[in-house]
């Protein structure tokens, strides 16, 4: 697709007309602004258009203002799909499923972290396994496993690894209670085994920051915030496990598609029809998997709470503020033309960011609405951000999250060198621990997109809206 068939509608939104291709159920929208239009690769507008033609998919096909290109969707796609009479796709989701973030708010400013940061992220790389292949400091049995793929975030909490009130301040509090184990396969379960409370690869981190600046007062202090006080980010999901629950479906959704007879005009779009057995055992597998990322999530949070306290020599308190998912389906209820509706929410790339009085948030942000973590990427700002009800009303409650790729990783790898981009973010007092050189060049900030370009896009537009900006001090990478 070439840009010209993308039509501004006004400053921040795009539309590809649903002219454009004649199996088009509804037009794809855009959120971008010019900077980040230019950005937008023809094949990622090809994947935003081939979505618009799922059955059962409502409204728009939509791409976020970090979108690029991804499998079958793209980074930063929502769909939409009827409960009744739609498709579910794990195109829709991904391989990394629940890949997702939590912030932690701390009872430190800045200056009681100030000239211990190196060593403080060191610690933290010790007490957190991560990597390609790096396995727990947990001996999970298989009766464990099944019974996190059950329980998620509960399941962590019940066994020593945190409170009862962080899996109650996560999405879905940490839980779909659709999860089966019975649906996964013995590979997935394999590799699923040693890698519970680790941080993984690629862009996953483990981030110790400050507040730089507040935008909402009021939203800010709801949260737990005030500036220049030390928070803390993670972003993985779940590794290995999640990653063969995906691939092991592909393959059966595939034969679905042609089963069912769905006509898609990319077989990475493979789908299964929302009440067949091939789109429940999909679903069921999906929700074990998210569970799994939240009880890892959970897992890590209770040793850096450990590693901070070792290092501090006294009791830290590190609240967790919000965990949300940025890689999966849900069921859920929205007004289309009127109307509720049951749906499928794919969220691909894109954070679930609901308006005040919401029902599936806590009670505590009820006023406010639901707090949004947009991670940064290393040199680069991170951002909280809070749902809105036009984001209800326009993109099924849903935001952006984070930055986006603007260049693949082997690029990367090739325009920059880990070492070099290590000695330019220590000259910016940012100190980074990598497993390799090469996982520092291949995450450079210079391969990703501006977050502040993408967070000023939602914000302006009203998709989410500003509360704080943190700034990294210390990053752990795997």
């Amino acid at each position: 697709m070439k840009n010209e068939n993308l039509k501004r509608l006004d400053e921040y939104v795009w539309e590809i007309p649903k002219s454009y291709k004649e199996c088009m159920n509804v037009p794809g929208r855009l959120y971008l602004s010019s900077k980040l239009a230019d950005m937008v690769e023809p094949d990622t507008l090809e994947q935003v258009s081939n979505i618009a033609c799922l059955p059962g998919i409502q409204k728009y096909s939509i791409a976020m203002p970090e979108a690029h290109l991804g499998y079958g969707f793209p980074i930063g796609g929502v769909a939409a799909l009827s409960a009744e009479n739609g498709v579910i796709s794990p195109g829709g989701v991904g391989f990394d499923i629940n890949c997702g973030v939590r912030a932690l708010s701390t009872n430190l400013h800045i200056d009681d972290v100030k000239g211990s940061t190196k060593n403080l992220i060191d610690l933290l790389f010790k007490k957190i396994p991560s990597g390609v292949g790096s396995e727990s400091r947990i001996n999970l049995s298989s009766k464990d496993l099944n019974k996190v793929i059950s329980k998620g975030a509960k399941w962590a909490v019940e066994n020593g690894y945190g409170r009862e009130e962080d899996w109650k301040l996560c999405e879905e509090e940490g839980c779909f209670s659709e999860a089966s184990p019975e649906k996964i396969s013995k590979k997935a379960k394999s590799r699923g085994l040693p890698q519970l409370g680790t941080l993984g690869s690629g862009n996953h981190f483990l981030e110790v920051q400050r507040v730089d600046e507040i935008y909402d007062e009021k939203a800010a202090k709801t949260f737990g915030l005030e500036k220049d006080m030390v928070t803390v980010m993670i972003h993985t999901g779940s590794r290995g496990f999640g990653h063969q629950v995906c691939t092991d479906y592909v393959d059966r959704l595939e034969r679905a598609t042609k089963k069912y007879n769905i006509s898609i005009p990319d077989k990475q779009l493979a789908c299964a029809p929302t009440g067949s057995r091939e789109a429940g055992d999909y679903f069921k597998a999906m929700a074990g998997a998210a569970n799994y990322a939240w009880a890892n999530r959970q897992v890590i949070t209770s040793w850096v709470r450990e590693a901070f306290e070792n290092f501090f020599n006294t009791d830290v308190e590190l609240d967790l503020i919000y965990d949300v998912a940025h890689n999966v389906a849900k069921k859920e209820t929205h007004k289309v033309d009127n109307k509720i509706k049951n749906l499928i929410v794919h969220r691909k790339g894109a954070t679930r960011a609901f308006g005040p009085e919401s029902g599936e948030i806590p009670s505590k942000y009820k006023k406010i609405g639901q707090p949004v973590m947009i991670p940064g990427n290393m040199g680069s700002p991170s951002y909280i951000l809070k749902g809105t009800e036009f984001a209800m009303n326009n993109t099924f409650g849903s935001t952006c999250h984070g930055a986006g790729r603007k260049m693949s990783r082997g690029r990367a790898k090739g325009e920059y060198w880990g070492g070099t981009v290590k000695k330019e973010l220590s000259k910016r007092e940012i100190y980074v621990r990598a497993t390799h050189g090469s996982v520092i060049a291949e995450e450079a900030p210079g391969a990703y997109k501006d977050p502040d370009d993408v967070v000023e896009v939602s914000h302006e537009v009203g998709i989410s809206e500003k509360v704080a900006k943190l700034l990294p001090l210390g990053v752990a990478k795997g």
